[in-house]
């Protein structure tokens, strides 16, 4: 009864009486209920949240690994350049010797060494470059020059990867000296200077192992150990077209042992199984997230 008076008079002064603001939820809440049904009937008839735009996929980069011989960067870096073509990466393989026909260990068959690599660079999805000088003939003259940085023109690498300059053999040392310049100078050395040239962004110092590399100090660690069984074959193959053999699976010849225990000792340093090491040839920003 006292509820009943106390609502009238709050009609009578103007202020909603309690039942009035029952009333009132009731509507806000049937209200909102309906533009709730309304929204779902929206989405069922095809209606769909803007989804956030798509990340652009990473821009595929070109590789060149520079060296004097076939087998140089197969053994400097086999897994780094394998880890390159399985992000999709253009990867070619620059072998400045490419006349063996006087070396002695594949006496009569420098073409076969030659159209061998070719074909076992290509089944691990690298292109293979070759130019025409022999061993002990690799020489830091202008048209030796001019040959290089032909190459590099042709290519166009954002990323290059070159012999560490101090190296007992010398075809090593001169094939290095040739790389620097021919990717930092290369357009002052063509026919045509004003040609469109383009230098790459990073490049790396790899070595070639003990007997071969002096004082190599690397600053950059490459974990290969996914790579690793393909890396180790990919060698042994061109080991076995050496000897002129067919590649028996399982079994490590001496080149192979080697550059086991090389991968190993770097795998240690940064703490992983297997690895390659470089140095950089400029100090460039890492993404560490």
């Amino acid at each position: 009864m006292e509820n009943a008076e106390g609502n009238a008079a709050q009609s009578q002064r103007g202020v909603p009486s309690m039942t009035e603001r029952l009333r009132m939820n009731r509507r806000t809440f049937l209200s909102a209920a309906a533009a709730v049904a309304a929204a779902g009937q929206a989405n069922a008839s095809g209606f769909e949240p803007q989804a956030p735009a798509a990340t652009a996929p990473p821009a595929k980069r070109t590789i060149l690994a520079m060296g004097a011989h076939y087998d140089d960067s197969p053994f400097g870096i086999p897994g780094t350049l394998l880890q390159a073509v399985a992000q999709g990466h253009r990867v070619v393989v620059l072998a400045m010797i490419g006349d063996y026909s006087n070396w002695k260990p594949v006496r009569g068959r420098g073409p076969d060494i030659v159209e061998g690599t070719k074909r076992i660079n290509a089944e691990y999805g690298m292109e293979s470059r070759f130019l025409p000088w022999a061993s002990g003939m690799l020489q830091s003259t202008d048209a030796h020059r001019r040959a290089v940085a032909e190459v590099v023109a042709e290519v166009k690498p954002d990323t290059a990867f070159v012999l560490w300059s101090r190296d007992q053999h010398p075809d090593h040392v001169v094939a290095s000296e040739l790389s620097t310049l021919a990717l930092h100078l290369g357009d002052r050395v063509l026919s045509d200077p004003f040609a469109p040239y383009i230098t790459p962004r990073r490049t790396y110092l790899y070595d070639n192992g003990p007997r071969h590399t002096i004082g190599f100090v690397p600053d950059t660690f490459v974990d290969v150990t996914r790579e690793w069984p393909r890396a180790i074959e990919w060698l042994g193959k061109l080991m076995a077209l050496t000897r002129n053999e067919t590649y028996a699976a399982g079994t490590l010849d001496g080149a192979q042992r080697l550059k086991e225990s090389l991968a190993r000792y770097r795998g240690a340093t940064c703490g992983v199984a297997y690895a390659e090491a470089l140095t950089a040839v400029n100090a460039y920003p890492q993404t560490l997230f």
